[in-house]
């Protein structure tokens, strides 16, 4: 969700006549998180960095973090402007107003570099969460859930630039969109197939209450559709319903799986990921255990494994004092075994595509021998090549090996 405000921010700029500048910017906009204590940490060591290697620049931060510390009152060291999510994309309005407070003339000039180079651009489609999950602070910080009209996102993918080949729809929560319009995942789904040309849709992330009975009848209308990517990330959080529940995660972990596998089921190559909470608080060696045998039988392919991280405001930080916390040194424990487990299972799934052929999203080339590129479910591949392909471009290849996890092919 970040990186896709994060482009709209800048295509809206530099629409407006600002110039992208890595060497000697004016302004620095940093959209930050908090979602845990450790991406705030980052926020803080970012902003110290970006003060240091350019000191005269002015600096504005926004998203997530910046709202908690306006609403808390929290003191930043340094000349820092801080926007709340609210006014975020409103980046024209306030840069120019920090322009104008700092001295600072911008340098309004046609620029017509594209914004990436990679062909590929996120779509934010909605904002804010209805959920509450205990542990998490989002919903206090980024507000009731809203949703951009099908015939806004529609728009925007059509109006962007030509060499733009993979679109990802990014929302805080899936499960929310449209409710706020009258509209459905299913209904976007279906009219950007139907009125873009965009070669290639996919989803940041799906949330396991939009994995529906209905949605799987849908999915198998698109299963021979190329153009749709056959990757869900579904954050499941854990495995363990009697952890669910602690975590206010309203959905039935054995019926999610079932409907998982049935993905698989549909189309065998479907590449399914996952986020993972271990050392929640009463967090027992058995919920853990329970959870670790869902996650090895499951159809999920690889999973982000995060340790619990404390976030005032939450009901979990009442939690945490009625249960008590799980210890830094078993947290580490558990999540070294799900990574361990993430491995063996995602180089499981990648020796499963060899031979398979279908079309790859080429990447910028970084070496000599092979150059980057994502399969038709997000698989990432090496191409045997020894001339450059522009990057962004689709083409058809072949999977002929996997070394160490990470698959290689030809072109086709």
């Amino acid at each position: 969700m970040n990186e896709a405000e994060t482009e709209s921010m800048t295509r809206t700029l530099v629409t407006q006549g600002f110039r992208v500048d890595h060497i000697h910017p004016d302004i620095v906009i940093i959209n930050s998180c908090a979602v845990t204590a450790k991406a705030e940490r980052e926020v803080r060591q970012t902003i110290y960095q970006i003060r240091k290697k350019f000191p005269t620049a002015s600096i504005v931060v926004t998203g997530c973090a910046a709202t908690r510390w306006i609403r808390d009152d929290e003191p930043i060291a340094g000349h820092i402007h801080l926007v709340p999510n609210e006014k975020k994309l409103d980046v024209t309005k306030i840069v120019c107003e920090f322009v104008k407070t700092d001295g600072i003339t911008p340098n309004i000039e046609s620029y017509s570099d594209k914004f990436s180079g990679s062909g590929r651009a996120m779509v934010k489609i909605q904002d804010g969460c209805h959920r509450f999950c205990s542990y998490c602070i989002v919903p206090y910080l980024r507000g009731k859930p809203v949703s951009k009209t099908i015939k806004e996102i529609c728009g925007e993918i059509r109006g962007m630039d030509a060499d733009i080949s993979d679109v990802t729809l990014a929302a805080i929560n899936t499960e929310a969109f449209g409710k706020d319009t009258g509209e459905t995942l299913i209904n976007l789904i279906e009219e950007v197939l139907e009125t873009t040309t965009i070669p290639r849709l996919s989803f940041g992330s799906i949330h396991p209450w939009s994995i529906t009975d209905e949605f799987l009848s849908y999915y198998k209308t698109l299963s021979q559709n190329q153009r749709f990517v056959r990757f869900f990330h579904i954050p499941i959080q854990s495995g363990c319903q009697t952890t669910l529940s602690r975590m206010n995660r309203q959905y039935d972990i054995g019926k999610l799986g079932t409907l998982m596998e049935s993905l698989t089921t549909i189309a065998p190559d479907t590449f399914i990921g996952t986020d993972v909470i271990v050392g929640f608080p009463g967090e027992t060696d058995g919920e853990f255990e329970t959870t670790y045998e869902f996650l090895r039988q499951s159809r999920i392919n690889r999973f982000h494994v995060f340790r619990y991280s404390s976030r005032p405001g939450t009901a979990a930080v009442g939690m945490e004092k009625t249960i008590g916390t799980i210890s830094p040194g078993i947290s580490r424990q558990r999540s070294e075994r799900l990574l361990s487990l993430s491995r063996k299972k995602f180089s499981d799934f990648a020796r499963s595509l060899i031979e398979k052929t279908g079309p790859a999203l080429m990447l910028e080339r970084k070496n000599t021998t092979h150059q980057e590129a994502l399969l038709w479910n997000q698989m990432p591949i090496g191409i045997t090549s020894e001339n450059h392909i522009d990057a962004g471009t689709l083409q058809d290849v072949k999977v002929t090996s996997c070394t160490d996890g990470k698959l290689f092919g030809i072109r086709v």
